[in-house]
């Protein structure tokens, strides 16, 4: 596992050990190139083991859904061969209007199209995968039963610990204080615990994205700030009573589900920042519990065991920041996921590898593009809820 040397060089570092970091490493280690990861907590300690566990094919745009789509075969793929659980149990959007149903048709349409199986069922439909739902106001429901969970803290350690066995090195508790440049390239990075020579450098950081550029000396506007959003963990009920991951854009924007343990695990709209506090707050449990109760009301009964926090990385449109930075040779950035990095994160690292072996990728990385912002050019709002 991770450890605290820092080598002398190496041909590629990221900065970041989130899942974002972690699979990237993953993949530039099994094409055979020289990586390092450095992490100034633990691996997984920022966003990542702090989310909400889903991976989902169901959004409202082209890219995400071409993305999602190659993020799932991964997620499936790595899952049977290292070992973790990845569950295919869906996603289930209940939906309450006739203007919600219309948006979700043309979503599924889209989906559809790059053969997503999601479909609009019936709220009597919507019953039988949760029989423990409340459907008297859903008129509606959007399923894909090939939408998933994953549990963070064993896919991230799963990529970490082959990372490292094609070669990468994952290097903790190091805190990157600056660039080492010349001429418009990178020639290292000072640390913490020392240099680090290289020529290529990934920032994976996410919340912290925008303070690793501006130490980089980018001058372009990446807007990426870190909201705080809340979530929790009841104690558990019966297992496989909630399969699928449940949304509810009316009740607070709330999803739901729960772990392999029985416990019901999710979050709400609730949002605030920008800020780097993640105190949990009574404002969230009073939502959380008030909204919950609403889509599946037996969730009256259940004691609240745990609340915490995380990050958000958020844009303006809140699709990430990928690619090359031009103003410094050989500075790649992948963060702002602003909810989504878990489950992008297989995807996301095969593009962002092939960036920088192939200076080109199939998948639809102009979506993402970092110069998005300064060019006014914002994409449709990415499909979000919790």
């Amino acid at each position: 596992m991770p450890s605290r040397e820092l080598p002398e060089r190496s041909e590629i570092v990221i900065i970041g050990g989130g899942i974002i970091g972690v699979t990237l490493a993953h993949e530039l280690a099994k094409r055979g190139e020289e990586v390092t990861v450095i992490e100034k907590r633990f691996i997984g300690s920022g966003s990542t083991f702090r989310c909400g566990t889903g991976i989902r094919q169901q959004f409202s745009d082209e890219a995400n859904v071409q993305v999602m789509k190659r993020s799932v075969e991964l997620w499936k793929r790595y899952s049977e061969e290292y070992g973790f659980s990845f569950e295919q149990t869906g996603y289930l959007f209940l939906l309450y209007d006739d203007d919600e149903v219309e948006e979700f048709k043309r979503n599924i349409e889209i989906q559809n199209r790059f053969g997503v199986p999601t479909r609009l069922i019936t709220p009597e439909e919507a019953k039988e995968i949760v029989p423990l739902l409340d459907i008297s106001e859903v008129v509606a429901a959007s399923w894909n039963p090939t939408d998933g969970k994953a549990d963070p803290f064993h896919a991230t350690s799963a990529f970490a610990i082959n990372a490292e066995r094609l070669g990468a090195k994952l290097v903790e508790y190091t805190e990157v204080k600056d660039f080492v440049t010349e001429n418009g390239e990178i020639r290292g990075l000072k640390t913490n615990r020392g240099t680090i020579k290289t020529g290529i450098v990934v920032n994976a950081t996410n919340a912290w994205a925008k303070l690793t550029n501006a130490m980089a000396g980018i001058r372009v506007n990446i807007p990426i700030e870190p909201y705080k959003h809340q979530a929790v963990i009841t104690q558990p009920i019966r297992k496989g009573a909630i399969k699928p991951m449940v949304i509810s854009f009316k009740y607070g924007h709330a999803y739901l589900t729960q772990t392999a343990h029985g416990g019901v695990v999710g979050g709400v709209g609730y949002e605030l920042g920008p800020t780097y506090d993640l105190n949990p707050t009574y404002e969230f449990m009073r939502e959380v519990s008030r909204y919950f109760t609403r889509i599946i009301p037996a969730l009256r009964e259940l004691l609240i065991l745990r609340t915490w926090a995380g990050y958000y990385a958020k844009t303006p449109d809140s699709n990430p920041a990928i690619g090359k930075i031009e103003e410094l040779s050989d500075y790649y950035i992948a963060a702002g996921f602003s909810g989504h990095g878990f489950m992008m994160a297989p995807a996301v690292a095969e593009m962002v590898a092939d960036l920088i072996t192939k200076g080109r990728t199939d998948l639809p990385v102009e979506w993402y593009d970092p110069y998005r912002f300064e060019r006014g050019e914002l994409r449709g709002k990415a499909l979000q809820m919790g």
